[in-house]
């Protein structure tokens, strides 16, 4: 019997070794992927190209390469070049700018992006899941509640509306509870004939 445990324990390396193995190489495989893929827009020269496509499809790049500063720098070159881009590119183009900013904490520049990305497209849940998460970082919950709920009527099944929304409702919940609790305790505390309790 103590002999299957040694090899036992092998196998379980092994196996976990592997797994991670291939972990690290779908990882590394899309490292590389993107690298390659800014490497040839880069020297395609999409970045001063006068097609807002070709424009977006760089920011995309240095976005999954989270290099925000060069991707909104790219993405407010496309939105100039937006004059005869149909409605949806409109959409798309604003909201990744205001994603941009909003990775950089310019969230009152990202809300107005996202304003224009539902201006062009107002059926469009990304745009309005980040609206949302803008506000929220705003500190506007309740705009930010209302707009999950709007993302909920589009897409019933929206697991990230569904769920900041469930947060938002505890967390005021909890600020309305513990308002209640101190209003209560203010109430009944004895104090004395100068205010200054015990």
């Amino acid at each position: 019997m103590n002999s299957f445990l040694p090899q036992t324990y092998l196998l379980g390396l092994i196996g976990l070794l592997a797994i991670a193995a291939v972990i690290a190489g779908r990882q590394l495989m899309r490292v590389r992927r993107d690298e390659m893929e800014l490497i040839r827009l880069e020297q395609s020269e999409a970045g001063s190209s006068r097609d807002a496509g070709d424009l977006y499809e760089l920011a995309s790049v240095q976005l999954r390469k989270r290099l925000y500063p060069q991707a909104t720098a790219t993405l407010r070159q496309a939105v100039k070049r937006l004059s005869k881009e149909p409605q949806e590119a409109r959409a798309l183009i604003q909201n990744a700018l205001g994603f941009s900013l909003a990775a950089q904490k310019d969230f009152s520049g990202a809300v107005r992006h996202y304003k224009f990305a539902l201006q062009a497209k107002a059926d469009y849940p990304v745009a309005l899941n980040n609206l949302a998460f803008a506000q929220e970082r705003l500190l506007n919950r309740e705009e930010a509640a209302n707009l999950y709920r709007k993302v909920l009527k589009l897409e019933p099944a929206n697991k990230t509306a569904r769920n900041r929304l469930k947060r938002l409702e505890r967390s005021s919940r909890g600020r309305q509870t513990s308002s209640f609790i101190e209003s209560q305790s203010q109430k009944s505390s004895p104090e004395s004939t100068d205010s200054r309790g015990f």
